[in-house]
């Protein structure tokens, strides 16, 4: 148990003065930094240049159509007509929803390559500090190892911090598809974690896709490590506030509407990814099953209810886990709403027994994997709650029975 004072009216005095502070922020150099110009990335040029190109003397579709029109184009296309667009435009293809999933693995693998050459060079640039040189070369060696043979890139965009999606198991042939969106911090470099590896996004995806083939092996199944969305840097006004989140969630409802097949998706929020699936949650196609969310700071509404979902919403919080001592609230739109825990919200509430702390439940061996596991498989009638209720257990007793012994 921790010894910090959780009283409401302490929490009232935390909101207050973060409230405070923020708008003393606002007011100085963080607003104008948030509308900063900024010139055309490289995908926005890639982008540009589809929009602008022309196949056999016919206009392409424009990028951003949906991804039914854009899947109905590629299929009329022969092998070397996808081929030569996806050469032309790499940045373009790889990140463009509706485009066939095995055509965007091709199309970032050679946009992560021409993305290394411009990160070799500026590691030998005299006009970069020592600390530039360093990062430029931290980012080649990390494109370096996303280029690695059996590696599944479904998305890529080297701008700033960067953002990255992999595949794990095969999208096209899944008969259940999980899909995991993670919190502060994340970019290309922490995409990926020698130490602490399960608290990074594709250390987290290979744990539950190993899991899930233990938990049901005869179910075809495919993790999905989603880092596409420009996540908070650190616990500052990013964080504490929906602003990312909103980018986030239109940006994973677009790719859950662009998956290829019919197989139910379910949701793995960790942290401020929790914010994000909140946000999305109304606007979730209906293919999507369940919303499970873990170390949550809230999701922006007051109950599981007016998250307007059709999905399944589970969530799980761990006794050693920090984040239960944030204010659970949302003043002036600092702070994320009720939370997720709490027999008010009205979530399926499941162990984590066995996390320890705020970035442990992708452990082997955790409850909170096995019960994310089960979830993946659509085992619902195996997940442990953390409090046997009427609401864990609602309406399961239809749910597949495959999973844990």
């Amino acid at each position: 148990m921790t010894s910090f004072d959780t009283s409401p009216q302490l929490n009232v005095w935390r909101a207050l003065l973060a409230l405070a502070v923020v708008f003393v922020m606002l007011a100085t150099t963080g607003w104008t930094a948030l509308r900063t110009h900024r010139s055309s990335t490289p995908l926005q040029a890639s982008v540009s240049s589809w929009d602008h190109g022309r196949l056999h003397g016919h206009r392409l579709p424009d990028a951003d159509a949906t991804p039914a029109r854009l899947s109905r184009f590629f299929a009329s296309l022969t092998a070397q007509e996808r081929a030569e667009l996806t050469r032309r435009y790499p940045l373009a293809v790889g990140n463009m929803n509706g485009a066939p999933v095995a055509l965007r693995y091709r199309a970032n693998k050679l946009a992560l390559a021409a993305q290394r050459k411009v990160e070799l060079k500026r590691m030998h640039d005299p006009r970069l500090s020592p600390s530039g040189q360093q990062e430029a070369g931290r980012r080649m060696h990390r494109y370096e190892s996303l280029m690695h043979e059996g590696r599944h890139i479904l998305a890529f965009d080297p701008e700033g911090t960067g953002r990255v999606a992999e595949v794990f198991g095969s999208l096209q042939h899944a008969e259940r598809v999980s899909v995991i969106v993670p919190g502060v911090d994340t970019d290309l470099l922490t995409f990926q974690k020698t130490n602490r590896q399960y608290t990074a996004p594709v250390g987290m995806a290979k744990s539950l896709y190993a899991a899930e083939k233990a938990a049901s092996p005869s179910t075809r199944t495919a993790v999905i490590a989603w880092a596409d969305y420009t996540a908070p840097a650190g616990l500052g006004i990013d964080s504490a506030t929906a602003m990312r989140a909103e980018d986030g969630a239109v940006r994973l409802n677009a790719l859950l509407r662009a998956l290829p097949g019919k197989a139910p998706v379910s949701l793995f929020c960790h942290s401020y990814g929790s914010v994000v699936c909140g946000v999305a949650a109304h606007s979730l196609p209906g293919r999507v099953a369940d919303i499970a969310v873990a170390a949550s700071p809230g999701m922006r509404v007051s109950k599981a209810a007016s998250l307007h979902t059709g999905a399944r919403v589970w969530a799980m919080r761990d006794a050693t886990d920090w984040i239960q001592d944030v204010p659970y609230m949302e003043v002036g739109g600092l702070g994320h709403g009720a939370d997720p825990v709490s027999r008010a919200f009205g979530a399926r509430v499941l162990s984590a027994e066995g996390a320890k702390g705020h970035a442990g439940y992708f452990e082997p061996g955790t409850a909170s994997l096995l019960n994310f596991a089960d979830i993946g498989v659509g085992a619902y009638q195996s997940v442990v709650c953390q409090r046997e209720d009427q609401v864990c257990r609602a309406g399961l007793s239809g749910a597949a029975t495959a999973g844990r012994a």
